[in-house]
């Protein structure tokens, strides 16, 4: 039943993107359904909520007459009010009308009037869309269906499966990724297992649509003892995480700006930081860090912004915190100065706890691997950890995950819980002692890691060879084989030449000598 109704959602989602293709771009196409699915999602937990307020008074005749209408009430069960004129019902009763873009952006107006909360999260741009009436109502008439209803607990995910399903699919297949990544949710899956955030402050600077917010709450025994803070610089994607948090009944401040540049949380200290920052980012604005930055560990360079977003996920942690992040493979080996200085003050100063080198596939918009850090300040043998200050464990699962098509992976529960019980057994001084396993996991000592040039790539430690091509991004190696190529070009132009300059010579001499012998010959 699960598979049938997964194929059936994305056939819903495929037909949705076909009612405004021509006149949207495919990687907008999330900014103008995802609304719309939020909006319905709305309606249907107020209506929810109003049947169940009505059945509560027709039992009780006195509380209906005692009884004072207050968004309060309905805020406290993470229920928002909807007005008439924008509830679903309504939406669809006119969903043919000539005016039916003007009534969704009036939707969306009344809404943010009634929740002031919800000011700047639900966009009025349906009358600036270039999109015939009709498929505006066949859009409506899509989401009217069962498979978008999200009115119970445990629906499925709809904002964030339609997310996904839009950036990876659409967005990609059109050539137009926007820029964007959403986090697949095996990765997702494995940061949070290996995290565990079961209370206190959850910080994510690169937040996205919230995917790492919801899966926290998700792990944790009641979502309730969790604080969620984000940090977002696109404002389109603000807007969706906002909507991705609430619609799972999740307060989350998410805030927009440059986390490097802007940090709109200066003074926040997590108990755990979990991202997936944008990989190689150059020319990200190096020069504009200054240097009694209270973040800043070690140097800055504007040629790659991985080691940057270390410091700021470091930075961020309180005095026990711990920070699980996707990164790319190239941040294991790179000899930039800069970033290995960086990399080896981590190394010394006993911050990396553990590194987890991925199998290829598992992003929808990129084939290149990637790697799991994490950091961590609980390193000393206190509070239940076990003391592993001189240690780091390494962890290759490149051999896991298995084909869901033919250009993607994902890692199975079994998969995702073999890894993170070896770094809970890691971690806990209660714990089984984590064992070194040939071939994926080891833990290895500081003195180790510094004698391999503080190289963290796990399969150089676990006993299996590593693979060259995986150590460094594709753009990486490009580049560095252009470069090498470029100089084996110009050594062969100095080769050729000098080979020219000597066989000039010995040409001349040979000629001058012929000379010679011809003269002596005739005065013989």
């Amino acid at each position: 039943m699960a598979v049938k109704a997964e194929i059936d959602f994305q056939k819903e989602l495929f037909e949705a993107a076909n009612k405004m293709r021509g006149s949207v771009a495919p990687a907008d196409y999330k900014h103008y359904v995802l609304p719309l699915i939020f909006l319905r999602y709305l309606s249907n937990k107020y209506e929810q909520s109003c049947n169940e307020l009505e059945q509560i008074f027709a039992e009780n005749e006195e509380m209906q007459q005692g009884f004072v209408s207050d968004s309060h009430q309905y805020r406290d069960k993470n229920v928002f009010v909807v007005p008439k004129e924008a509830s679903w019902h309504y939406i669809m009763k006119n969903a043919k009308q000539p005016n039916i873009k003007e009534i969704l952006d009036n939707a969306m107006k009344r809404i943010e009037e009634e929740n002031p909360e919800l000011t700047g999260v639900l966009p009025q741009i349906y009358q600036g869309l270039n999109l015939p009436v009709e498929n505006v109502a066949g859009l409506i008439e899509i989401f009217s269906r069962d498979v978008f209803s999200g009115s119970s607990e445990d629906s499925i995910d709809i904002l964030g499966r339609t997310y996904e399903y839009f950036i990876s699919s659409f967005a990609s297949s059109e050539g137009n990724r926007g820029g964007e990544f959403f986090t697949p949710s095996c990765i997702v899956e494995l940061l949070v297992e290996m995290l565990e955030p079961k209370r206190g402050i959850v910080f994510d600077p690169a937040c996205g649509s919230g995917g790492m917010f919801i899966q926290s709450g998700r792990y944790a025994p009641n979502k309730k003892s969790l604080l969620f803070y984000g940090q977002e610089n696109v404002v389109t994607t603000v807007r969706l995480g906002k909507m991705n948090v609430l619609l799972h009944g999740i307060n989350a401040e998410i805030r927009l700006g440059d986390s490097l540049l802007n940090d709109q949380f200066p003074e926040l200290k997590a108990d755990y930081v979990i991202a997936n920052p944008p990989f190689n980012q150059k020319d990200w604005g190096a020069d504009r860090i200054s240097k009694s930055d209270p973040r800043l560990i070690g140097p800055v360079t504007n040629s790659n912004a991985n080691y940057m977003w270390m410091q700021h996920f470091l930075y961020h942690l309180n005095d026990a915190g711990s920070a699980g992040f996707v990164m790319a493979n190239g941040a294991m080996t790179t000899n930039v100065k800069e970033e290995k200085e960086v990399r080896k003050i981590l190394v010394d100063e006993g911050y990396i706890d553990c590194v987890v080198q991925l199998p290829e596939k598992l992003f929808f918009t990129t084939g290149i691997p990637c790697c799991l850090f994490f950091l961590s300040k609980n390193r000393d043998g206190k509070n239940g950890y076990r003391a592993r200050r001189n240690k780091i464990l390494f962890i290759d699962a490149r051999k896991m995950g298995k084909p869901v098509s033919r250009k993607q992976k994902a890692l199975s529960k079994e998969e995702i819980d073999k890894i993170a019980s070896v770094y809970r057994a890691f971690k806990y001084e209660h714990a089984k002692s984590c064992e070194n396993i040939e071939g994926f996991c080891k833990i290895a000592k500081l003195e180790e890691v510094q004698q391999n040039d503080y190289k963290l790539t796990p399969s150089m430690y676990v006993g299996t060879e590593a693979e060259e091509e995986e150590d460094i991004p594709f753009e990486q190696k490009i580049a560095e084989l252009t470069k090498r190529l470029l100089e084996q070009f110009e050594e062969s132009n100095k080769l050729q030449e000098k080979i020219k300059q000597n066989l000039e010579e010995l040409m001349y001499r040979n000629g001058e000598k012929s000379n010679l012998v011809f003269k002596r010959e005739k005065n013989e």
